[in-house]
């Protein structure tokens, strides 16, 4: 069972797929995550771009604790819902769902919005050179405030993201099994 764990909808549980298809982040990983983010960032108004999002989990976390907008992005229409579903009962407005692969909707581009906050959660088998085109979309692609926080969880075996040139690694935290690489923009703000 997943749960928010704390904000407005701290101790609500959110619904996740059944079966072995997500690998939703453990309590633990994702209270340290979240202190260590909001140790860098004030999440209060935030936009939060949620990528390879499962549950959701990452993404209504960030909206309970205050951020104003989340876009979770989740290429399984069926799980897809389920975090609509969830972000419903939660009453967390400001949620909305993409359906579709992480790498073409970067490409397609932000609209005009950018992103205080992007999480990706990629599965764990996610070959570098797929993850690498993903950050470099990312940095590059005008998804990101310059003021950016960028957290990458990952397995602890495996290497550090390949960062492009757009994005400066600030640190990794290792929780068992679970690594978490935080970056931001490399340009005038982050910099």
């Amino acid at each position: 069972m997943t749960r928010i764990i704390a904000g407005r909808a701290g101790g609500r549980t959110v619904h996740t797929p059944r079966g072995a298809g997500t690998r939703p982040t453990t309590d633990r990983v994702r209270e340290a995550m979240f202190s260590r983010i909001e140790s860098l960032l004030d999440l209060e108004g935030c936009s939060v771009l949620d990528l390879y999002a499962g549950s959701g989990a990452l993404g209504l976390e960030a909206a309970s604790r205050g951020a104003a907008r989340v876009l979770a992005v989740e290429r399984h229409r069926a799980t897809a819902r389920l975090i609509g579903r969830s972000a419903e009962e939660l009453a967390l407005p400001g949620v909305e769902v993409v359906v579709g692969p992480v790498g073409p909707v970067l490409a397609a581009g932000p609209g005009g919005h950018a992103y205080h906050l992007a999480l990706l959660d990629p599965p764990y088998p996610l070959p570098d050179a797929e993850l690498a085109g993903v950050l470099h979309a990312l940095g590059s692609g005008g998804w990101l405030d310059p003021d950016a926080l960028v957290v990458v969880e990952r397995s602890a075996r495996s290497p550090r993201p390949p960062w492009p040139e757009t994005l400066r690694h600030l640190d990794t935290r290792r929780y068992g099994e679970t690594a978490l690489h935080l970056a931001e923009p490399s340009g005038p703000a982050g910099a």
